[in-house]
């Protein structure tokens, strides 16, 4: 629990900097958030076995053809989920998340995908598993997702990464739809956290192994602690990145760092993955404003 109350102050130390050098900065806030879609597309999209690497991704969302062949519905996947990034990017300032709104983020994402599926939730006898157990029947998806929203807003005295993480454990638990759960999912703690005035963050497919043990040990035990440490993480990752460059820092390699100050590059890596120093990952890239 030290440990979690740690990265709780942690966050808002840094989201208090945030606070205090942002002003007047948006058009720059703007091109940090364009140049990311692609990453938060290819680690969405490889989370759930997409063959397209983060090179691949870049050139379809920039319309360049590759030199290799690619399936229909991979290269929906990352223009849809490039547009839901984006959409929500805007409207979650603007409105307050609801069932409406993830229905409508869910008929962009599999829009040429499925369009059976795109835009409502499972019905009956559409079941589908979530690893080792069933997801919640057809019948009480829309009541559960009620209770999911209403605890997330009636819990604002809690730390966003605790509600966040709650959020999404849940919202996966419930699995409301055939197809898309997981990268809706994660689209809608951006959302929630935006609209929170916080941050979004990008959930790397290189931790999907600690991202599915978070899910086992919710399903096993209630406790949401290793998704709150991956959210934490991100978000601290996020806020190091954005103050880097807000602040007018010089942005160099940790290989550079290391080699400028005569560090350890290895433990400096290991830092950075623990987020223990104001490194921030870029396009799989560790680098710092020093």
């Amino acid at each position: 629990m030290a440990k979690t109350h740690t990265i709780f102050e942690n966050i808002q130390k840094l989201r208090s900097r945030y606070y205090a050098v942002f002003q007047g900065k948006q058009a720059l806030l703007d091109l940090i958030s364009e140049a990311e879609v692609g990453e938060q597309v290819y680690n969405s999209n490889a989370i759930e076995n997409s063959t397209l690497t983060l090179g691949d991704t870049e050139k379809v969302l920039l319309q360049i053809d590759l030199d290799k062949y690619i399936s229909e519905r991979e290269l929906f996947e990352a223009k849809n989920l490039a547009r839901v990034v984006s959409y929500i990017n805007k409207k979650a300032t603007q409105s307050e998340l609801n069932l409406e709104i993830i229905l409508l983020l869910h008929q962009m994402l599999l829009a040429n995908i499925n369009d059976d599926f795109a835009g409502r939730w499972r019905q009956k006898d559409e079941w589908v598993r979530v690893g080792n157990h069933i997801a919640t029947s057809p019948e009480h998806i829309i009541d559960k997702l009620h209770k999911i929203l209403a605890h997330y807003f009636a819990t604002n005295n809690e730390h966003i990464i605790k509600r966040i993480a709650l959020f999404h454990l849940n919202f996966e638990q419930i699995h409301p739809f055939i197809d898309g759960n997981g990268r809706i999912g994660r689209v809608l703690n951006n959302y929630l956290l935006i609209r929170d005035g916080f941050v979004p963050i990008n959930i790397k497919f290189i931790d999907r192994a600690n991202y599915y043990t978070a899910f086992n040990e919710f399903n096993e035990t209630g406790e949401s602690k290793t998704m709150q440490g991956i959210i934490g993480k991100a978000l601290t990752n996020s806020y190091h990145k954005r103050l880097a460059y807000l602040e007018g820092k010089e942005i160099i390699s940790l290989a550079d760092y290391s080699k400028k100050y005569k560090l350890s590059h290895a433990n400096l890596i290991n830092k950075a993955k623990r987020q223990t120093i104001k490194a921030f990952s870029e396009k799989d890239k560790w680098k710092i404003g020093n």
